[in-house]
């Protein structure tokens, strides 16, 4: 069996082409999401994994600053087949010198394996441990597009049709934009839901550069619900490799009265299945009930679907010392965000 040698790539082409021959792919490890993170000042690496001259995985990789230490992260990835030994022991090797030659106390890994017996124990004989944060969404709740819109209907929550037909019964409107000058309303609405429900907001220039480099692509629309001309909710979905995920939502005080956030969903829904996407992501849900996004956990698994619970966020640590600090300071606030 070749050796595998790992290169940089400089070409958006390869990167993508590769991507999309992988179904599990998300937008996290897409070159675009590269592109957001250069563009809010953090340093990035893109790395290829190649048996001979055949490019057989990827990784993008973020340096996350922070004053207890710097570390880099692995969202969504890498995008490699786990049963090749050599390419993981690549990864390994791989992570191992970039974070030694960044000076970055540990890597955090969140791939694109779903938590099982196999992905747990690859995980720790790799020498991994368990995060004490996720590394975006783990448990997640999908839903196939590939049957009609009138079977995904019918697998909806009785409650769930009964409100997207009351929305459209009521006359709301749904409206789209790519424009990023669009996005500060979202923002102002994420201002004083994050006042209402005692949590941290993203800011402005988070939610603005990432929308802004995914809409560029077509990847990413902002959809509104209005009454009349009164915003009710609206909602961030990004589009890429072979699904749509409802990435960010916000509702207005008005949005409480009518069921605006349940049609864009559907709308939403709608236009992935034109684009011949095969699956709708709702992104995060939770089961406790004492957690903050249980209400809206409920809300996402009334459209039908299923749960997918990808493997936690797991840490490979460098500096023991450095870690061992950020891991109780994480710890800490975990519990203060109920997360």
């Amino acid at each position: 069996m070749p050796e595998i040698t790992v290169k940089p790539i400089s070409s958006e082409h390869v990167w993508e082409e590769f991507l999309a021959q992988r179904p599990e792919a998300s937008f996290l490890q897409s070159w675009y999401w590269g592109v957001f993170q250069e563009n809010l000042g953090r340093t990035i690496a893109r790395a290829g994994f190649y048996s001979r001259d055949h490019l057989v995985g990827v990784m993008l990789s973020i340096i996350e600053p922070a004053k207890r230490g710097k570390y880099f992260a692995v969202p969504g990835g890498p995008v490699i087949d786990w049963d090749n030994q050599l390419v993981v022991k690549a990864f390994v090797e791989e992570i191992t010198n970039q974070a030694q030659s960044t000076g970055c106390s540990f890597v955090r890994v969140r791939p694109q394996l779903e938590a099982s017996d196999f992905s747990v124990k690859l995980f720790a004989k790799l020498g991994f441990s368990k995060s004490p944060m996720h590394l975006g969404a783990e448990l997640t709740h999908q839903l196939d597009l590939t049957p009609p819109e009138e079977e995904i209907l019918a697998q909806m929550r009785k409650s769930t049709r009964y409100e997207i037909k009351k929305a459209q019964k009521t006359g709301l409107n749904i409206t789209t934009s790519t424009n990023p000058a669009d996005i500060k309303t979202f923002y102002e609405i994420q201002l004083a839901t994050a006042r209402r429900q005692h949590f941290i907001p993203f800011t402005y220039e988070f939610l603005h550069e990432q929308f802004k480099t995914f809409a560029g692509q077509n990847q990413a629309m902002l959809y509104s619900a209005y009454f009349e001309k009164t915003l009710l909710a609206q909602a961030l979905i990004i589009f890429y490799g072979q699904e749509a995920v409802y990435h960010y939502g916000a509702s207005t005080e008005a949005g409480r009265k009518y069921p605006g956030a349940y049609l864009i969903q559907w709308a939403a829904i709608k236009e992935a299945k034109r684009r011949g996407l095969k699956r709708y992501n709702f992104w995060g849900v939770a089961d406790d009930p004492s957690h903050r996004y249980y209400s809206l956990s409920i809300f996402k698994r009334g459209f039908g679907g299923y749960d997918f619970n990808y493997l936690h966020a797991h840490d490979f640590v460098i500096s023991k010392p450095r870690y061992v600090i950020n891991f109780a300071i994480e710890n800490i606030r975990k519990k203060l965000r109920k997360l």
